[in-house]
């Protein structure tokens, strides 16, 4: 079972920055994808960003150039750098790890305010 720990989240004004962390430990098999959903009220569950075990990456429209996603393999460790941060980037970002099988976080909540 991979328990997952995510922080960083937070209240920022727009334009701002906040980074994202979450670490993911009691994984018997590799971990090949780790990534960044999030889900704002009324809406769905959507991809923000993710990266694969050698580094390849893909974002959302919506946050390319603002968001970068990055990983450190030695700690599993997945981190989201968000800059220039807009009111509608405010939900609850979740991670998410994939070995052969999707766990997710306990979700971390990131508002921007206008």
């Amino acid at each position: 079972q991979v328990q997952l720990v995510e922080s960083g989240g937070g209240l920022v004004q727009a334009g701002g920055s906040l980074r994202l962390s979450c670490a993911a430990s009691g994984s018997r098999s590799s971990i090949n994808v780790m990534g960044w959903y999030r889900q704002a009220p009324g809406k769905q569950r959507e991809l923000v960003a993710r990266i694969t075990s050698g580094g390849s990456t893909n974002y959302a429209d919506s946050v390319k150039g603002r968001f970068t996603i990055s990983r450190d393999n030695s700690k599993n460790t997945v981190y989201l750098q968000m800059n220039s941060l807009k009111p509608e980037d405010t939900a609850v970002y979740y991670c998410n790890v994939q070995t052969i099988y999707s766990y997710w976080g306990q979700g971390t909540q990131v508002t921007v305010s206008s």
